[in-house]
């Protein structure tokens, strides 16, 4: 490899109540940066809640320490609490500001005041705007078994153990062997990683994949899915087309195929990105139809408001599922008889967080690493919402919501 100048890498405490347990680099990640790639140091901030803990990565050989400042790259996961940023720092985590999230928007301007540069993981992206690392197969993961469980609470069909009580994912497949689900109907959504994941989950489970005309006309004496893309649940509201560029592009333009499942699917497993113009699945007064028959949602990707109308705001791991009443569109005790069940929780890794963050890890050095090493890169230069406390010309939108009222 080329000599470059020395990257220290600094694995900061997340700060971010409540507490994420996953890590940007495992300890064995860290040992394989500084065994073989030059010019890598990496330092871990000690920390009580990680999933990896102080003493393996001590033993992996990384110095653990409470001081950073001699550290070119932070490394973090969730949003960094403004009283724990460094000023004149390069930052990696995840911001949740590029849709000018109001809750985020304090944490934009001290890192505006601070001078901080600021690469956000949502916005490294290929040429043609797939997101190269994130969470989102293991969300799909853990978002598809809790929505299997939920289904399974609600029915008393069947009993389904809590993911973080498992020690990890190949444990979680054990637990399927000899489960036989009844003959439900699944709706997935969505084609990115958390769709995936939600597809593994399908696969585990013996659950047949079958296609949208057979899905809309038949039934079945055994547990289907349906998987719906982009061409499968909005189309142009005038020529009746689909061009993903174009949607991506204009979704005010296009109308929402999916209400048509809805008298179909007992559960709805949503993988789908959502922005503020797209249109949503359904509409609250679906609910309110007779032959609305979906009795659980689990929306992965978690916009309140959003693709799912009736998310109304995160639940918890520790307590995931709740109800909305179908007619007055009130939050409810879960599983109730005239209530669907919403399964939304925003940190759904957390609960397979050695498995996720090995992952991400991979993703982390495989794709961005090297290039911060080398100096950057296009794909770098793109994710790169602030420089040093001013916001590049591609997030020059967020100028109102970077500066002080």
């Amino acid at each position: 490899m080329q000599n470059c100048s020395m990257l220290v890498i600094g694995l900061i405490r997340e700060g971010k109540i409540p507490a994420d347990n996953r890590v940007a680099l495992t300890p064995a990640q860290c040992k394989f940066l500084t065994k073989n790639v030059e010019n890598v140091v990496v330092k871990v901030e000690s920390a009580p809640d990680r999933c990896y803990s102080d003493e393996e990565y001590a033993r992996a050989g990384v110095e653990i320490t409470n001081d950073l400042s001699d550290c070119n790259l932070l490394l973090g996961i969730k949003e960094v609490p403004v009283s724990q940023l460094i000023p004149n720092k390069r930052y990696m985590f995840f911001s949740h500001t590029k849709k000018m999230q109001p809750y985020n928007r304090a944490l934009m301007q001290a890192m505006v005041q601070k001078n901080i540069t600021l690469i956000d993981y949502e916005c490294l992206e290929h040429k043609d705007g797939q997101r190269i690392i994130g969470f989102g197969f293991f969300a799909g993961i853990v978002g598809a078994h809790n929505g299997i469980m939920a289904y399974g609470n609600r029915t008393g069909a069947f009993k389904l153990e809590r993911v973080h009580k498992i020690k990890d994912y190949r444990a979680l497949i054990h637990t399927y062997f000899g489960l036989k689900l009844p003959p439900i109907k699944i709706a997935v959504t969505g084609s990115g990683r958390v769709a995936h994941g939600i597809l593994e989950i399908m696969n585990l489970l013996d659950v047949q994949e079958v296609e949208p005309d057979e899905y809309l006309s038949k039934d079945f004496d055994y547990p289907v899915y349906v998987h719906l893309k982009g061409n499968n649940l909005y189309q142009h509201s005038t020529n009746k087309t689909y061009h993903r560029d174009h949607f991506h592009e204009h979704p005010e333009e296009y109308e929402c195929l999916f209400d048509q499942y809805c008298a179909h699917t007992d559960i709805l497993m949503n993988g789908i990105y959502w922005g503020t113009n797209v249109p949503r699945l359904f509409s609250m007064e679906s609910l309110k139809r007779p032959d609305f028959k979906i009795q659980t949602i689990a929306d992965i990707t978690d916009d309140k408001h959003g693709s799912i109308p009736c998310n109304l705001g995160d639940a918890t791991i520790q307590d995931p599922v709740y109800g909305v009443n179908k007619l007055s569109g009130q939050k409810t005790d879960p599983y109730m008889s005239n209530s669907v069940d919403i399964m939304a929780v925003g940190n759904l890794p957390n609960e397979l967080p050695r498995d996720a963050s090995r992952y991400f890890g991979e993703q982390l050095i495989k794709y961005i690493l090297e290039d911060v090493r080398k100096g950057g890169s296009a794909i770098i230069e793109r994710a790169t919402i602030l420089n040093e406390g001013k916001l590049t010309d591609e997030f020059e939108y967020l100028k109102d919501y970077a500066s002080l009222d």
